[in-house]
């Protein structure tokens, strides 16, 4: 073992000096359940619209919340986070509200919802915290919403060595998540990892416990409702000071999919459990018609362009999962059911694009599950009206297994694109999952 075990016993020791800053202030945006418990406090250097309290206050604030937080009654589920200032704040702004919106009443009373701001950058915190009591008093009030953070001295140093080798970048998110589950191993009976930047399946709760029920007398050390990252994995919380103590002592080595992927083998779980339909996934971080003008964003050579546009359908549409999702360049998707023949589902370029390749994606990434049985893929010309609409489709192609994959060759074909058509041509019943609409710009020649 290369690292000194005293670096993991101050880091271990670091733990207890999380602590919670909480402003009382009610939003109209929200409507939840009666405020069942009142958890005041503000740590210095944060800041606050009504308080400022000095940094000895520090500890008497962290001795008095962790008095409550063991009176406090235990949940079912813990959702865990962590988010800091390099992540898009609206990320985790984002992923609270589908949390919270994708959770009935009774659900709720199960949650507990622990985000850890592991960032030492003042600014960020205060405004973060400043964002988080606005939206989200009353969640934060009954105890469904804790906020963390662990000074950034209780941290151990990385050699050049190490960091030459990206464990600077492992032992920070490592450590992150290991401060993250220490903290949450006493307040429910399961935890869930979560990323920033995600939305949810609606009753994703129960899902999960009928999960849980269905596994009972089948041990299982980790259930998984996605299969990006460590997204939307599922201990027990019993090992959750496992896991935090193995992350600790191998901060450095590898990054923390693998890492969790691992510890799983060790408890004797061979191979992985995928639960589908996967609950969890990614969103983008900013509009599609931003994307391409973002100040420093770089595109991956051979990666698609998806210049700005706007997306419409006449298939069902529901609150969670919207047209414009199967444009984004992220692991978002548009999900409807009862398909009939001649529905579709439309991109409309803001303007007229000379196009090389269009990849066209329906189906689960895992098993194929809920494609377009039958349909094809047209270009369209000769944008008219308000709000516009093509006037001339000509066919690209048509799907095979629900996917299709087409270069043009036809310059006059791919040529002042305005629009590209998803059209089903039989009726389906049961879902559909329109994955992506990746497109290409011709480039021009050198």
């Amino acid at each position: 073992m290369r690292h000194p075990i005293k670096h993991c016993i101050i880091t271990w020791a670091g733990i207890t000096f999380l602590w919670l800053c909480i402003t009382v202030e009610f939003p109209r945006e929200i409507e939840d359940d009666q405020i069942a418990m009142l958890v005041e406090g503000q740590g210095g250097g944060y800041g606050s619209s009504k308080s400022q309290k000095p940094l000895e206050d520090w500890e008497t604030i962290s001795l008095k919340y962790t008095e409550k937080m063991q009176r406090r009654r235990k949940t079912w589920l813990t959702v865990g986070l962590t988010a800091a200032s390099q992540q898009d704040q609206k990320g985790l702004l984002y992923t609270l509200f589908s949390l919270f919106r994708s959770s009935s009443k009774a659900e709720r009373k199960r949650l507990t919802v622990l985000v850890h701001l592991a960032d030492s950058d003042l600014a960020w915190l205060s405004e973060t915290m400043a964002h988080l009591s606005r939206l989200f008093s009353p969640q934060i009030l009954a105890g469904q919403l804790l906020v963390i953070h662990a000074p950034a001295d209780t941290y151990p140093a990385v050699d050049e060595q190490d960091q030459a080798h990206g464990g600077k970048v492992y032992s920070k998110q490592n450590i992150d998540h290991a401060f993250l589950m220490s903290f949450a191993r006493n307040l429910s009976d399961y935890f869930l990892l979560l990323e920033d930047n995600i939305f949810c399946a609606p009753n994703f709760i129960t899902h999960i416990r009928s999960k849980v029920a269905a596994m009972k007398g089948h041990p299982w050390a980790l259930l998984e409702f996605s299969n990006m990252g460590f997204l939307g994995k599922l201990f027990h919380s019993r090992d959750l000071p496992l896991v935090a103590h193995f992350l600790l002592l191998f901060h450095k080595e590898k990054p923390l999919a693998r890492m969790i992927a691992h510890f799983r083998t060790l408890l004797t779980q061979e191979s992985p459990i995928l639960c589908q339909p996967f609950l969890f996934y990614h969103r983008m971080s900013y509009p599609i018609s931003e994307d391409k003008d973002r100040p420093g964003h770089r595109q991956s050579p051979g990666s698609p362009d998806n210049p700005p546009a706007s997306v419409y359908t006449n298939m069902n549409v529901f609150s969670v999962h919207f047209p414009w999702e199967a444009y984004t360049l992220d692991e978002s998707f548009f999900w409807t059911y009862n398909v009939s023949i001649e529905n579709h589902l439309t991109v409309i370029l803001n303007h007229p694009m000379n196009l090389s390749r269009v990849q066209v994606l329906t189906g689960s990434i895992v098993d194929g599950a809920n494609a377009l049985e039958k349909g094809q893929v047209e270009l369209g010309y000769n944008p008219q009206g308000t709000p516009q609409h093509c006037t001339t489709f000509i066919l690209l192609g048509h799907l095979l297994e629900g996917q299709m994959d087409q270069k043009i060759f036809m310059k006059s074909m791919g040529y002042h694109v305005s629009c590209v058509r998803l059209v089903a041509k039989s009726s389906q019943k049961g879902g559909l999952m329109i994955r992506h609409i990746y497109l290409w710009e011709e480039k021009p020649q050198m």
